[in-house]
C-alpha cells in the first residue's frame, strides 16, 4: 500500500497500534482467564474483600513487583529485537523466567508467553520476530512482537500493564468480592499507575529489577493447596 492509499483511507502511523487491540484482547488464545496471580488465595485469606482492598493489592503488584518488573523486561526484550541482538533477547527471557517465585507463577508467565508467541507467529508473521524455542515469559513475548511490528514501546508497555490490571479485575469479579461496576472503577483508578510504571520501566536497567510483594509470592505457594480453585495460579 503506497503513501497515497494510506492517506486516502485515513491510515498512518497511528495504525501500527492496531495489533495491540488483538494481542491484548481476552479472545487472543493465551489463556489469561485461567490465572489470577495468587489473587484467588488473597480472596480466600481475606486480604482482598472489597473494592478498596483490591485497589490496594493491585497497586502493590504494579509498583512493587510484577508490574514494574514486567515493564522493565518488556522494554529490554523490545530493544533487543529492535536492534537484532538475539543473545540479549535470550538473556532477558532467561531472567524473566527465573524471576518466577513459584511453579504456579512460572506456569502463568511461560504458558501465556509461549501461547502468545505461537499464535502471533502464525497470524501476525514478521521476518523480524525470532521464533524462540522453549519457554517464553509473557512480557518478553509481547515486547518481541511489538518491536517486530513497529508498535511504539511506550504504548505497548502501557497497554500491557493495563491489560494485566483488567485480567486481574476480571478474576476478582469471578471470585465475587466485587461486581462489574466496581471492577470498572478499579480499572479506571489504576490506569494512571499503569502509565507511570510503564514510563519508569523504559528507563530502568535489568539491575533495577526486584520486588517486595512477599504476601502475594507466598500466596502463590498456598494456592495449590486450596480446597477449591477456579484458577491455575
Amino acid at each position: 500500500m503506497d503513501d497515497a492509499s494510506v492517506k486516502a483511507q485515513g491510515l498512518g502511523r497511528d495504525s501500527v497500534i492496531l495489533p495491540l487491540f488483538a494481542w491484548l484482547s481476552p479472545s487472543y488464545p493465551v489463556g489469561c482467564y485461567a490465572y489470577s496471580h495468587a489473587l484467588e488465595w488473597a480472596v480466600e485469606a481475606g486480604d482482598v474483600s472489597d473494592e478498596t482492598t483490591l485497589v490496594a493489592w493491585l497497586t502493590d503488584l504494579l509498583t512493587l513487583g510484577l508490574g514494574r518488573n514486567d515493564a522493565i523486561l518488556l522494554s529490554h526484550a523490545y530493544r533487543a529485537v529492535e536492534q537484532g541482538h538475539r543473545r540479549d533477547l535470550e538473556t532477558v527471557n532467561e531472567l524473566a523466567l527465573a524471576l518466577s517465585p513459584s511453579a504456579e507463577l512460572y506456569l502463568e508467565t511461560s504458558q501465556q508467553g509461549r501461547s502468545f508467541l505461537d499464535a502471533t507467529l502464525a497470524a501476525w508473521p514478521s521476518p523480524h520476530l525470532p521464533p524462540l524455542e522453549g519457554d517464553v515469559a509473557f512480557p518478553v513475548a509481547i515486547g518481541m512482537a511489538a518491536a517486530a511490528h513497529g508498535v511504539p514501546l511506550p504504548i505497548t508497555s502501557q497497554a500491557y500493564l493495563f491489560g494485566l490490571v483488567q485480567t486481574l479485575v476480571s478474576a476478582a469479579i469471578r471470585l465475587a468480592p466485587i461486581g462489574q461496576t466496581a471492577g470498572i472503577r478499579v480499572s479506571a483508578a489504576l490506569a494512571g499507575t499503569a502509565q507511570d510504571i510503564a514510563h519508569q520501566g523504559m528507563s530502568l536497567t535489568l539491575d533495577n529489577i526486584g520486588g517486595s510483594t512477599f504476601r502475594a509470592d507466598l500466596g502463590s505457594f498456598h494456592h495449590e493447596n486450596q480446597y477449591t480453585r477456579l484458577f491455575r495460579s
